[in-house]
C-alpha cells in the first residue's frame, strides 16, 4: 500500500466539489481541518464571521466522516497556532509522506505556503480551485493587451461562456446585457418586507457560539443575534427562501437604503459562496429557471446573475492580476487616520450610524451601504486606504482578501487609480437621500451644504472635487462637476471648503 497523502481543506474551502477532496482516496489518505490561531486573528474578525468558519468546519468533518473520510481535526481549543504547524502535526500523526491542498483565495497565505515544502519535508500539491467559473489564468488572458478592464465585458464573455440569460440565436434575453437602470430604484416604505428565518442553532453551533464569546470578548458581532447556517443543506434552504420570497423584488430595491430592515430583499448568501457552502453556476442557473417560468422579472434575474458571474469573478480576477503590488496602491494619497467611531458605530450621521452599527453587530451590510456610504465617507475624508481595507477585512463576515480588497481599495476608495472604476465613487448627501429614508431621522440638513445642520456628505463632497481638480478634471465623468465647481465664485468656493475643513477634522481629527 502506498504512502498517504495528507488533504488539507481551508476553512473558506468547505465543499465536496473541493478539487483537493476530489483527489483524495479515502482509504488510504487523512483529511485535516485545522482552527488556527493565526487564522483567526490576523486582522480583528466579527465574531460572526468566526463562528460561521468554525462551525461550518466542524459539521463539514461530520459530513465527510459520514462519507467515508478519515478526518484529522484540530479544535481552536487545542492551541495550535498557525496552519504550518497543524500541517505538520497531522502529517506526523497520519505518517503521511505529502500534503495536497486546493490553491488557497488570499495572497498572504498562498506566499506562506510557497515556502511549506522545504519546511515541512514533503511534497506539497496545490490545485487550482475549480469552484470559481473564471480561472486565475483565464482572467490574466482576457486582461492581456486592454487599456481598460471593465467589468461589463468581462460579464458579458461569461454569459455566453456559461450560455446564461441568451436566447437561441446567442444573443441576450430582452435585447440588452445590463438592466442596472431597472435596479436603483430608492426606498420609499412602500413594501412590506419579508420575515426573514434564522438557521437553527444545534449543539455543535451552541458550543462555538460559546468558545468564540470566551476567547474573543473584544471583537465586533452581537452573538445573540447569530442566524447563518453553518451547512451546505441549510444554506441551500436559505436561498430557496430568497428564490421564493424576496428574489422578484431583489432587482428593483438592490440599491435602497432603509431604516425598517438591515437585508431588505437581498439574498444573503456572499458569505456561503465564499466559504464553499454554496456553488456559483447552481445560484445563477436557479434563479434563471425562476425567471423562465415567471418567478420574478428580467431585471432581478440579470442583476443577481452579473453580482456573481460577473463581479464575484471579476474582482478575483483583478486581485489576482495585481498582487501583491495592489495592496500598496494609494491614487488620492489618503492618509487620514481611520476615526474611532467606526469600531463602535457612535456618529450622529443617521445613515452611517445604522451602516455601522448593523455592520459591527451583523457582520453584513449590502453593497450600497458599503460604497456608498461608509465607503464615500471614507473617499471624502481621505481616510488611510490601508487602515480602511483592514476595517472592511475585519468586520464582514464575507470578507477575504480576494474580494474585500479590490471593492474596497478599488471600488470605494479609487486607490488603484482607476483599474477597477472608471470615476471616484463620491457623492454628496443627495445620493443617499434618493435612496432611502435615513435623512428624515437623521439631525442634518440634507438640503443645506454649510451653516448650523447642514449635512456633512455635502461640503465634504466638494472639498474632495476642490482637493483633488487637476486628478479628476482629466475624467471624462468627473470633468463636468468639476467643472461646475470652478465656475463658483472664488469667495463661495472658499467658504465651503472651509467649512468641510471644520467638519472634517471635528469627525475624523488628524490625531486620534
Amino acid at each position: 500500500m502506498s504512502e498517504a497523502t495528507l488533504t488539507l481543506v481551508l476553512g473558506d474551502q468547505l465543499s465536496l466539489a473541493n478539487p483537493a477532496l476530489a483527489a483524495t482516496d479515502r482509504e488510504r489518505d487523512v483529511v485535516l481541518l485545522a482552527e488556527v490561531a493565526e487564522e483567526a486573528a490576523y486582522v480583528a474578525h466579527n465574531r460572526h464571521k468566526i463562528a460561521l468558519i468554525f462551525a461550518a468546519m466542524r459539521h463539514f468533518r461530520d459530513a465527510l466522516e459520514a462519507a467515508g473520510y478519515t478526518v484529522h481535526y484540530i479544535a481552536y481549543e487545542d492551541g495550535v497556532e498557525s496552519l504550518e504547524a497543524a500541517a505538520r502535526r497531522a502529517l506526523d500523526a497520519a505518517q503521511a509522506g505529502a500534503l495536497r491542498c486546493c490553491e488557497p483565495g488570499e495572497a498572504r497565505l498562498a506566499q506562506a505556503m510557497a515556502g511549506w515544502e522545504e519546511r515541512l519535508g514533503v511534497p506539497v500539491t496545490l490545485l487550482e480551485d475549480t469552484r470559481f467559473l473564471c480561472s486565475i489564468d483565464d482572467f490574466a488572458a482576457w486582461a492581456e493587451g486592454r487599456k481598460q478592464l471593465r467589468m461589463e465585458y468581462f460579464y458579458r464573455e461569461m454569459r455566453r461562456r456559461y450560455r446564461l440569460l441568451l436566447d437561441d440565436d446567442g444573443q441576450p434575453e430582452g435585447g440588452q446585457w445590463n438592466y442596472d437602470a431597472d435596479n436603483r430604484s430608492g426606498w420609499r416604505d412602500s413594501e412590506a418586507v419579508p420575515e426573514r428565518p434564522a438557521a437553527p442553532r444545534d449543539a455543535t453551533t451552541r458550543a462555538v457560539l460559546a468558545l468564540v464569546a470566551e476567547r474573543f470578548p473584544d471583537n465586533p458581532g452581537d452573538l445573540e443575534a447569530f442566524r447563518l447556517a453553518v451547512t451546505a443543506a441549510e444554506a441551500e434552504a436559505q436561498f430557496e427562501w430568497f428564490l421564493d420570497h424576496a428574489l422578484d423584488r431583489f432587482g428593483t430595491y438592490q440599491d435602497a437604503l432603509a431604516e425598517e430592515s438591515p437585508w431588505l430583499f437581498h439574498s444573503l448568501i456572499s458569505m456561503y459562496l465564499n466559504i464553499g457552502l454554496l456553488e456559483p453556476l447552481a445560484l445563477c442557473r436557479a434563479v434563471e429557471a425562476r425567471w423562465r417560468d415567471g418567478g420574478c422579472s428580467l431585471a432581478a434575474a440579470e442583476g443577481f446573475i452579473r453580482q456573481i458571474l460577473g463581479w464575484r469573478e471579476y474582482v478575483r480576477g483583478i486581485y489576482w492580476l495585481h498582487m501583491p503590488a495592489y495592496r500598496e496602491h494609494n491614487a488620492l494619497a489618503a492618509t487620514r487616520p481611520l476615526p474611532g467611531w467606526f469600531w463602535s458605530g457612535d456618529t450622529d450621521l443617521r445613515c452611517l450610524q445604522q451602516a455601522l452599527q448593523q455592520t459591527l453587530d451583523l457582520g453584513y451590510a449590502h453593497h450600497i451601504q458599503r460604497l456608498m456610504v461608509i465607503g464615500n465617507f471614507a473617499l471624502l475624508a481621505g481616510l488611510d486606504v490601508r487602515a480602511v481595507c483592514d476595517w472592511y477585512l475585519a468586520v464582514y463576515v464575507d470578507a477575504f482578501e480576494w474580494v474585500e480588497l479590490p471593492n474596497t481599495l478599488g471600488m470605494a476608495l479609487y486607490g488603484d487609480g482607476g483599474i477597477m472604476a472608471s470615476k471616484p465613487y463620491a457623492a454628496s448627501g443627495k445620493y443617499i437621500q434618493r435612496q432611502g429614508n435615513h435623512c428624515a431621522s437623521c439631525r442634518y440638513d440634507v438640503r443645506k451644504t454649510t451653516g448650523e445642520g447642514a449635512c456633512p456628505y455635502n461640503a465634504l463632497y466638494w472639498r474632495f472635487i476642490d482637493r483633488h481638480a487637476d486628478y479628476l478634471k482629466k475624467n471624462a465623468r468627473m470633468g463636468l462637476m468639476v467643472g461646475s465647481w470652478q465656475k463658483r465664485k472664488a469667495a463661495e468656493r472658499r467658504a465651503i471648503v472651509a467649512w468641510a475643513d471644520g467638519e472634517l477634522e471635528r469627525l475624523a481629527p488628524e490625531r486620534n
